[in-house]
């Protein structure tokens, strides 16, 4: 944790993807600060928070969201912050090899998963008059990583669609931004061939992956109410890798 603290009693938050890895610290941090927490994901997260609850949501199925806000409500109120994790990832396959159904799954999931989310809790959010929506894009979106033609896509898609949702709350206190991380280091680095996450490495000015924790010390700025003047903002978590 940092030295710098944060007061989120009465507020509460929705972590999609919170189950572990970036989206389960994010929650931590939260419950930290005094929020009420809702997790949802597709798998029970790893460590239960106290007071905290989960949902099962899959974000490309719309039903699924609409009951994970209604058991949300049930239990807090309102829904004032939205940390946007979940996602996946795809095959890394070159364009011309990749099976047509996975590419449009990539995109279903990673970018119309973030209107179904936005649709349905932007008006939770416009009753009370705040709120804060923090999606997880990627450095990928900007750069295109070769092999990843529809995680990259669909990662672009969400830095515009972003943009495009700040602009139409900009006159009231919802602000949308994303964050862009290059490689975090999590559990599912693990899986990886050592050499190629020392290629993510080697790519990094500083030469070293991410760390959760910053990753949702970001969030808890963006979330805090001296978040005023930032929104459809892209927030690079790259170690000096994005350049613009």
């Amino acid at each position: 944790m940092s030295n710098v603290t944060y007061d989120f009693a009465g507020r509460t938050a929705v972590i999609t993807g919170g189950a572990a890895g970036i989206g389960a610290e994010i929650a931590r941090h939260y419950a930290a600060a005094g929020a009420n927490v809702a997790i949802w994901d597709m798998s029970e997260p790893t460590d239960a928070l106290e007071g905290a609850i989960s949902c099962t949501v899959d974000i490309s199925q719309p039903d699924q969201i609409a009951a994970a806000v209604a058991e949300t409500r049930k239990a807090f109120g309102g829904i004032d912050f939205l940390s946007h994790n979940a996602g996946f990832a795809g095959p890394t396959l070159p364009t011309w090899e990749n099976d047509p159904a996975v590419w449009a799954r990539v995109v279903e999931v990673n970018l119309t998963g973030t209107f179904h989310l936005a649709h349905a809790i932007v008006p939770v959010m416009q009753e009370t008059g705040f709120g804060r929506i923090i999606n997880m894009a990627s450095l990928a979106g900007k750069e295109g990583t070769p092999n990843a033609s529809a995680y990259s896509a669909s990662k672009a898609g969400v830095i515009g669609f972003t943009k495009s949702l700040a602009k139409e709350l900009a006159q009231t206190d919802i602000r949308v931004n994303c964050i862009a991380p290059a490689a975090i280091k999590t559990a599912i680095l693990d899986q990886m061939a050592p050499e190629f996450v020392q290629i993510m490495i080697d790519k990094s000015p500083m030469k070293r992956l991410g760390w959760v924790e910053e990753a949702a010390r970001m969030v808890m700025w963006l979330s805090s109410e001296d978040c005023t003047f930032n929104t459809g903002a892209v927030f690079d978590l790259s170690g000096g890798r994005a350049t613009y």
